[in-house]
């Protein structure tokens, strides 16, 4: 199996089904599966070819996925690049990956081409003042080319560079092979219950490895519709579930509660929205507590909430948290790795950890990468045999589920005791004065580290450090206690939701 089969298969099967709703917009399988072929006639007479690399940098829109589909058919790995980055970004993506050829929104344009001006740049969704040139008109190219089969492509070639989100060091390229991305579908849609009558939402960012692997290649996989939003809105997150019978939706836990706010300001009654099509309410990128499940349970009137964990390396495939587990379990990500997923957790000296004890998350399974694109030294420091060390630190409770604690990179040692950033934060997280709140460590020269809370605050809140300790101080012990706090505005956060502690670690240290 490969992707370009996969297309295939499903527009034999669903030719007239609608395989993309964007808008008012409309493309079935039969013509997205001739779209596809136009897009590869169009990539091949750019010099694309098997083995380079096509790089995409869009809103979620039929451009991405007709841009998508033509690289892989013209035997080319597609480079999903962060709209939101700036051209110095865009630059070392770009270099590093060595694509020629582009995909761009018409309104991106200027940062890619300021970033990447070696880049052969072709323009989707083009606004009527542009000013784009007809042969840099990528919809418009697509549309009048010829067909192409294509060429024959192998599983075991590259489909996909997926560019970490940076949260502790510069981006790293994970190469994965069409059997790997075609594997995750099987493995997400076995985990999850998909079905071929599904509407997938994607709203978040399609780039971004979850939106694209977990929600829109296994809708393409089962013969479901994408229903896709240009942006995440909350309130127009609101209005297309009824409007389109949304029957899925992943997203960040903020993607859940942003909603919740944006409705009470706009005065939107939410029991007066019909969420009954609703039958997966995806989340990731963080656990959520007991008292933020019941509230999501309540709001959107539905226990089928879904956790699921994993990252780019893996596809990005782990573990899952059912519905039934979400108050029983809550903060925990799962037990055990999900159908085609093995997963360790261990301890430093390379034993299991058992119950109460903590360890690093190893994974292992036919979705993991083959390895970071020209980073041989950075593959070796994660693989350990078949495994994947995910740098994930997690404590085991006695039933075998698994709480993450911190990641390896973001433990703070004060006086030789090893302090978990997350249950700092999640101890600070329930006040009401407190929006938003990370944990890090600043050096010591006596303690090596002390334990430093960076905290957003409600508004007109005025939170004291001496305040936050004796709130603090029958809910941990001593040394986990900050000693120091200091108050912002933001957090920095990347567009899953996950915060970059090491650009935090740059503006407050």
């Amino acid at each position: 199996m490969n992707l370009t089969a996969m297309l295939e298969s499903a527009a034999r099967k669903n030719p007239d089904k609608d395989a993309l709703v964007y808008g008012d917009e409309r493309l079935t399988y039969a013509e997205l599966l001739a779209a596809s072929r136009r897009a590869a006639e169009v990539l091949r007479a750019r010099g694309v070819g098997r083995g380079d690399r096509v790089a995409v940098m869009t809103y979620n829109s039929p451009g991405f996925v007709i841009a998508a589909f033509g690289a892989w058919r013209a035997g080319a790995a597609l480079v999903p690049v962060n709209h939101k980055l700036a051209p110095p970004e865009v630059a070392y993506l770009l270099e590093h990956c060595g694509a020629a050829v582009g995909i761009v929104s018409s309104e991106l344009r200027p940062t890619a081409e300021t970033g990447a001006p070696q880049v052969d740049w072709l323009v989707t969704e083009v606004a009527a003042d542009a000013g784009c040139e007809p042969m840099r008109d990528f919809d418009a190219l697509v549309e009048a080319s010829g067909e192409w089969e294509g060429v024959e492509v192998d599983e075991t070639e590259v489909a996909q560079v997926l560019y970490t989100s940076g949260t502790t060091s510069a981006p790293k390229g994970c190469l994965h092979t069409h059997r790997s991305i075609t594997t995750v579908a099987a493995y997400v849609s076995t985990t999850l219950g998909y079905d071929r009558d599904m509407r997938m939402l994607i709203a978040m960012p399609i780039w971004h490895a979850a939106p694209l692997n977990v929600c829109f290649v296994p809708t393409m996989f089962l013969g479901g519709t994408a229903v896709l939003m240009r942006e995440y809105h909350p309130v127009e997150f609101l209005k297309i579930i009824p409007a389109q019978r949304i029957t899925a939706f992943f997203g960040a836990p903020i993607a859940y509660l942003a909603p919740l706010q944006a409705a009470a300001a706009a005065g939107i009654d939410l029991t007066g929205l019909d969420f009954s099509s609703m039958r997966h309410w995806i989340y990731g990128g963080a656990p959520i507590g007991a008292e933020v499940a019941r509230k999501l349970q309540q709001a959107y009137r539905s226990e089928d909430f879904y956790q699921v964990y994993g990252m780019s390396e893996m596809g990005p495939v782990g573990t899952a948290l059912y519905p039934r587990e979400q108050i029983a379990k809550a903060g925990s990500i799962g037990r055990g790795g999900m159908p085609g997923v093995d997963l360790r957790v261990v301890r430093p000296d390379g034993v299991d950890a058992g119950p109460g004890e903590t360890g690093e998350i190893w994974l292992a399974g036919d979705t993991r990468m083959l390895g970071y694109l020209n980073n041989d030294e950075a593959t070796a420091e994660v693989f350990d045999g078949r495994w994947y060390r995910s740098g994930d630190v997690a404590r085991l409770d006695g039933d075998g589920y698994i709480f993450i604690v911190d990641r390896t990179k973001d433990v703070i040692i004060t006086g030789g005791e090893n302090v978990y950033s997350q249950e700092v934060e999640e101890a600070i997280r329930p006040r009401a004065d407190v929006l938003d709140v990370a944990v890090i460590g600043r050096p010591h020269p006596e303690w090596g580290e002390t334990v430093v809370a960076v905290v957003v605050t409600a508004p007109d809140a005025h939170l004291e450090l001496d305040e936050l300790r004796s709130y603090l101080s029958d809910r941990l012990a001593r040394y986990k206690i900050p000693r120091e706090l200091v108050l912002v505005d933001t957090l920095p956060r990347n567009p899953s939701g996950k915060l970059t502690k090491h650009t935090l670690r740059d503006a407050v240290l």
